[in-house]
């Protein structure tokens, strides 16, 4: 995962060392030597996340991080911070300020690497849910919409896994006043069968004798009803690597044993925060993207979206250094399946053909109608390669498998072709982008359809045949 880290600290040695750490790793690395020139620096060029000293000249740590999120434009940027303190009111003060974690000097490098592909993650994703509805704001006013609520304060629900009484109690104790209901299970089993949406903040213990706490959190991060769900991982000292592979998981985050029962409320009561405002900002674009941005008959957004959040895409591309890539795809003969089958069989393909689309590209891309028989995916920070492979996958999706026409169970053959375009170093608008994807969709039907091409075409006519192994 490529992403863009700012390394804030006054210690010449300390920026080089945390470079080169992270070029290693295929991180792109901004520095700066004091808080000032790291709040300019954010504002201008909005990295990815913000590894931050503490004990700096002219503005501490704990400023630069209360300013960063205190400011509407920085406030999504993760903040971990990076010291020699190590006593929990250091600790305890940096969350309080906003970072999202703390880690004490040395760094360790498994610790280090697995928290900032964790919050890289976190960050892309409320960027994403942030630039929908921004979108979907310049569209339509929301009938008898309220202003925004204040931020939702009210007791939680809770699941705790430890199967230590006493370490349980005293967790339960800690969270009490921010807690509606507790619930404890003592085993994974028990864990895996009470969890739902209800919850709003898993606490798992790693050290639960009857299982592996971390195939729990696989298993709930691939779940759509659990996807969502908060999870806070409890371990000691040399259960670090482990901890790093549940945030590989998708835990997002972890404290320290013993806990300190400051620090674990000010984790949970994040993480409850982050959760309520993520659901809000789904609740708000759902609601405005049914008004005006949405094909009824697929569900998929509709040409107006589009347009409007290609052109956003396009505008992030040059602050991240990796434009977006476009599908185009056309349903071969779809005329044909229309005069033979009716238009009610029609409409069932379109939206089979919506499903499997939503299916077989990646969580992040974002599938649309953009008319009739035609169809978009728009595949932030992607590059040609890979977007030829996400294409192949698609089109095999589609070709491999009939589609079963719902009233009369018949079975009947359907394929695609697609166009795929790229964005490049010549300043391109959204306008080239798609022209350039509509010029491959014609090759790949004047080629003989069900097949895939690029524009500018590949140096084989052939179409492209993506292995099974490159597509898992």
């Amino acid at each position: 995962m490529s992403a863009r880290i700012l390394v804030v600290d006054d210690v010449d040695i300390n920026v080089k060392l945390l470079g080169a750490k992270l070029t290693s790793e295929y991180f792109d690395v901004l520095t700066a030597s004091n808080g000032p020139a790291a709040l300019k620096l954010c504002a201008a060029e909005l990295p990815d996340l913000v590894l931050l000293d503490v004990m700096m000249p002219e503005m501490d740590g704990f400023e630069v991080c209360r300013r960063l999120k205190a400011d509407p434009k920085t406030t999504d940027i993760p903040v971990v911070m990076v010291t020699a303190l190590s006593d929990a009111a250091d600790r305890l003060r940096g969350l309080e300020a906003g970072a999202d974690d703390f880690l004490t000097k040395p760094v360790n490098d498994i610790a280090l690497f697995a928290r900032v592909r964790s919050l890289v993650r976190l960050k892309r994703m409320m960027e994403e849910w942030r630039l929908r509805e921004e979108v979907c704001g310049r569209f339509a006013t929301l009938p008898g919409k309220q202003p925004e609520p204040a931020e939702d304060a009210s007791p939680a629900r809770i699941m705790l896994l430890e199967d230590n009484r006493l370490a349980a109690a005293r967790i339960a104790e800690t969270l009490a006043p921010m807690t509606a209901e507790l619930v404890h299970v003592t085993n994974c089993a028990e864990a895996m069968e009470r969890l739902d949406a209800s919850i709003e903040l898993v606490i798992a213990g790693l050290a639960v004798g009857d299982g592996d706490p971390l195939r729990l959190v696989s298993h709930w991060r691939a779940s759509e009803q659990t996807r969502q769900v908060p999870i806070l991982l409890v371990a000691d000292d040399s259960e670090l690597p482990r901890l790093a592979k549940g945030l590989d998981l998708g835990a997002n985050d972890y404290i320290i044993r013993p806990i300190d029962k400051n620090e674990l409320t000010a984790r949970a009561r994040t993480q409850i925060r982050r959760k309520r405002l993520h659901e809000r900002l789904q609740e708000n674009y759902h609601r405005s993207l049914s008004l005006a941005l949405t094909d009824p008959l697929t569900g998929l957004y509709n040409r107006r979206y589009v347009s409007a959040h290609l052109e956003g895409m396009m505008t992030r591309a040059g602050e991240v250094a990796k434009g977006p890539a476009l599908l185009m795809f056309d349903i071969d003969h779809f005329k044909r399946i229309n005069d033979t089958y009716g238009h009610l069989a029609g409409d069932a393909v379109l939206c089979e053909i919506a499903s499997r689309a939503q299916h077989h590209v990646r969580s992040f891309d974002l599938v649309a109608r953009y008319g009739g028989e035609e169809f978009l995916v728009l595949m932030p920070e992607t590059n040609l390669q890979a977007a030829l492979v996400v294409a192949e996958r698609l089109r095999l999706s589609i070709a491999e498998r009939p589609f079963v026409l719902p009233d009369t169970k018949r079975e009947i053959p359907v394929t695609v072709s697609i166009g795929v375009a790229a964005t490049d170093d010549n300043g391109d608008t959204p306008t080239d982008l798609l022209r350039r994807a509509d010029e491959a969709l014609y090759a790949a039907k004047n080629g003989g359809r069900d097949r895939v091409e690029s524009w500018p075409p590949q140096a084989s006519p052939q179409p492209i045949r993506v292995s099974r192994m490159a597509m898992i």
